[in-house]
């Protein structure tokens, strides 16, 4: 009975023993080139044969040794990789069932700086193209460490920052900014604030997408940045230390730790960040006629103003990933945001015909702010049967808020009597989002990919203003400039993606975006102090619609050394946001006037490029064409404040109101190039060309028909004088532009960092002056039928900041998939360019 129990657990166990002598193995050691010693914490990677996407990977241990195990009989490439070495790649690795393959020792030789097909080699920015994106390493960028992600952004090629942390591309503002593939509830209503506060030290990449595929949000005039923060993946236990000292009072600090084993991941950091802004600038205002008709002597009102800006800014991030099987990864993840923010601005005024005001007046201002926000993320993966094949899902809630009082105090040389107000605000906003996305590779040259995304995002605002125009003492509510508005914003969409080679060096990808989008807003009016909120009357206003949004792409290799010409289009939108649809009146300043505008239309934009990717042994450089026309391009447009319904004391104000203003054409030429011009010195450049032709549609506010060419670049250089000394240079211009109702004037500046390894290469000391010649200042000049308006502003001077970083435990990065971490070719677009 005995031997007949044994012999049936054979008999059941046969087949999971004959499954497990079909898989093979993959065994090897990896030393350096030079020393012969072992190399711990690179990276091992299994890739399809031929489109070498990811399928399996591992580390090599302490010992150099690396194992992977479970492998599929079949044919695939072998690719290790360690940051400072050039990567290695072994084609056609043949597997049989069942076999033990021992890869020859692999020799890993350091850093070269040669460029091999369309990746740049060497120090940041360290560039790769994808069939849909730009790539760009951030993580070791000097002139940027002790700063913040505003100020990293604009060290980034092709990109341009403005004084108020505005993000461009391509000479639009209108760019969709996502953080790790995501929208940031965090942010709440201003993006830029929270790029203000975000600590430059936890970005790994910058990616690019001036055209991006049917699997992403169609939001965005000229595209998608999407900001991928450092997410440790080591062997054993380690982590970083960090601090930094400037200028003002500048302050920084962070901590980063990690630990992972066989099954886990576990990261987390900590950043605190204070942040000081003094800033400086003018206005001038040259009032021509008013609503009586032609003044006899033009008014003027001349300020100039000094601010300071502090933030106190504490950010946490935790999350673990958890390798259940080979094929089964679960992510959870979440940050953390406190940010408490103080601003004074005091302004001396010159008034000329404005009897009433007298001859001058100051006007002091001082804003507090506490803000708070977080977001929770849930990532899971799924590797299917299929080599490649893979089932990803995202789910994460994000939720932030804002509590703000702004007091102004505004005194009169003349008759009039001061006025002090005080404006009480609240923001609340939630975030939800949810996708699953599905990769079908049909063979080695095609695939298909498909999914869905939901996101809806709310929104409360209020704000409440009390002013004093009678110097009682006594703060009354004022009912013009007091109010509340809820928003609410679905997205729901279905994509799919096709891309095939159709010959050996042409390839095909194809897509189709459909988007069910509902935006509805509400405005409630607030009578009188007494009244409970929401009684008063509300306006409603938004849209519901669907609209299809098509991409599509066809990629040419030239030649034989991997060179490449790309043709691409893609229909995108941009949807206004909630401050440009509130019919508030903002009046922070008496002289300048803000409102929003319920009725606002998205914008629809077409876009198409023609791209061009040469690499030479020491010279790599992309060219593209690009052309995109915009249907109710939306901006903000001056009027005449007579136009509404004000007290006579704001009809000299200047008043911005958000309207569909016509159509724009854009069409240009963008260059970037990176050159070794030796081991220890390489350059990239980027240049950015384009005609800007706006088409108005509105009569009799003064706009005019726009054509021009306008540019804008950046250079910067690494040099390395000894391997543990290098210094970084950047400098940026932007030419002047011409816009309906008025232009632009040029903007450039320099930025300098010097690095300087200690303690065996563990530590590392960085000074940094940004903007060292104090040159960065925002200018612009308006012409209306009733007046006149110049204006600038500089958002922050000359900085200098001294940092000191120290790194313990292993620090050989582990380069896992790109699409694990979301950030590679692949994700979203699919191939290599």
């Amino acid at each position: 009975m005995l031997l007949i129990r044994n012999f049936s657990a054979v008999l059941l166990l046969l087949p999971v023993l004959l499954q497990a002598q079909q898989k093979a193995q993959i065994r090897g050691i990896v030393v350096d080139a030079e020393t012969k010693a072992p190399i711990a914490g690179a990276s091992i990677n299994i890739l399809t044969q031929t489109t070498k996407a990811y399928l399996r990977g591992a580390q090599s241990e302490q010992n150099g040794q690396f194992a992977i195990d479970n492998l599929d009989a079949s044919t695939f490439a072998l690719r290790i990789s360690n940051v400072g070495y050039d990567d290695y790649l072994q084609d056609n690795v043949s597997l049989t069932a069942g076999q033990q393959l021992r890869i020859d020792t692999v020799f890993l030789h350091t850093e070269s700086k040669v460029i091999s097909e369309v990746t740049v080699q060497g120090r940041t920015p360290d560039m790769k193209i994808g069939i849909d994106r730009k790539i760009f390493d951030v993580s070791q960028s000097l002139v940027s460490a002790g700063g913040t992600a505003s100020e990293l952004l604009a060290n980034v090629p092709t990109l341009q920052v403005d004084q108020d942390g505005t993000v461009s591309l391509r000479g639009s503002s209108s760019v969709r900014i996502l953080i790790d593939g995501k929208e940031s509830a965090m942010a709440g209503s201003d993006i830029a604030a929270l790029l203000q506060s975000l600590p430059a030290e936890v970005i790994d990449k910058v990616e690019i997408m001036t055209n991006p595929s049917s699997k992403y949000d169609a939001e965005g005039q000229s595209g998608i940045i999407n900001i991928v923060l450092k997410k440790n993946a080591r062997i054993g236990f380690n982590g970083s230390l960090n601090a930094t000292g400037g200028s003002f009072g500048n302050a920084m600090g962070s901590a980063t730790l990690n630990y992972r084993d066989n099954k886990f991941n576990h990261f987390g950091s900590y950043n605190f960040n204070r942040r000081v802004n003094r800033g400086d600038g003018f206005n001038e205002n040259i009032i021509y006629r008013d609503n009586t008709g032609e003044l006899e002597a033009p008014r003027r009102i001349f300020s100039e103003n000094d601010s300071r800006r502090t933030g106190l800014n504490h950010t946490v991030r935790l999350g673990s990933d958890y390798f259940m099987t080979d094929k089964t990864t679960f992510s959870l993840a979440g940050n953390l945001s406190l940010r408490d923010n103080n601003r004074r601005q005091e302004l001396q005024y010159q008034y000329n015909n404005i009897p009433l005001n007298g001859p001058t007046g100051s006007r002091v201002s001082q804003q507090y702010e506490d803000d708070l926000g977080f977001d929770l993320q849930f990532d899971f993966r799924q590797v299917l049967n299929r080599p490649g094949e893979e089932i990803t899902a995202n789910a994460s809630y994000g939720y932030s808020t804002e509590d703000g009082t702004n007091d102004f105090n505004e005194i009169f040389a003349g008759s009039r009597l001061d006025i002090v107000r005080q404006n009480l605000t609240t923001e609340m906003g939630r975030n939800w989002n949810a996708q699953i996305d599905y990769l079908l590779p049909i063979g080695e040259n095609h695939k298909f990919e498909a999914g869905y995304r939901s996101i809806i995002r709310t929104s409360e605002d209020a704000q409440y203003s009390f002013v004093d125009r009678e110097n009682t003492g006594n703060l009354n509510l004022d009912g013009l400039f007091s109010n509340e508005f809820d928003l609410k914003n679905e997205v729901h969409a279905l994509y799919a993606n096709y891309q095939r080679m159709l010959t050996s060096k042409l390839g095909a990808q194809i897509g189709l975006r459909g988007e069910q989008m509902q935006l509805t807003s509400t405005y409630y009016e607030v009578e009188s102090e007494t009244a409970v909120p929401r009684t008063g009357p509300a306006t409603q206003g938004g849209f519901d619609f669907f609209r299809l949004f098509p991409s599509a792409y066809l990629t040419y290799e030239v030649g034989s050394q991997g060179d490449k010409i790309q043709v691409s289009y893609s229909r995108r939108i941009r949807r206004p946001n909630g401050w440009q649809v509130n019919p508030f009146i903002s009046a922070s300043d008496e002289s300048n006037l803000r409102q929003g505008n319920p009725n606002l239309r998205p914008e629809d934009i077409h876009a198409a490029e023609v791209a061009f990717s040469k690499s030479y042994n020491r010279w790599n450089f992309v060219s593209t064409l690009f052309y995109r026309r915009t249907n109710d391009m939306i901006n903000p447009l001056q009027r005449d404040p007579s136009e509404i319904d004000l007290p006579q004391e704001f009809q000299n104000a200047s008043y911005f109101v958000w309207e569909n203003v016509g159509q724009s054409n854009d069409a240009g030429l963008e260059l970037i190039s990176k050159v070794d011009l030796a081991p220890w010195w390489d350059v990239t450049a980027n240049a950015n060309i384009f005609n800007n032709r706006i088409t108005p549609n509105i009569e009799g506010v003064g706009l005019n028909r726009v054509n021009t060419i306008n540019w804008d670049g950046n250079l910067m250089t690494n040099v390395k004088f000894m391997p543990t000394f290098s210094l970084q240079m950047r400098g940026d211009y932007r030419s002047g532009r011409e816009r309906p109702q008025g232009r632009m004037n040029a903007m450039w500046g320099v930025d300098m960092a010097l690095k300087k390894d200690v303690l065996r290469n563990k530590g590392s000391i960085l000074f940094n002056v940004r903007d060292v010649f104090n040159s960065r200042r925002f200018e612009m000049e308006s012409f209306l039928p009733d007046r006149t308006i110049a204006m600038a502003n500089r958002w922050n001077r000359r900085m200098l900041t001294l940092t000191f970083t120290y790194r313990f435990g292993v620090q050989d990065l582990f380069k896992r998939d790109d699409q694990r971490n979301g950030s590679g070719p692949e994700e979203m677009g699919g191939g290599e360019f």
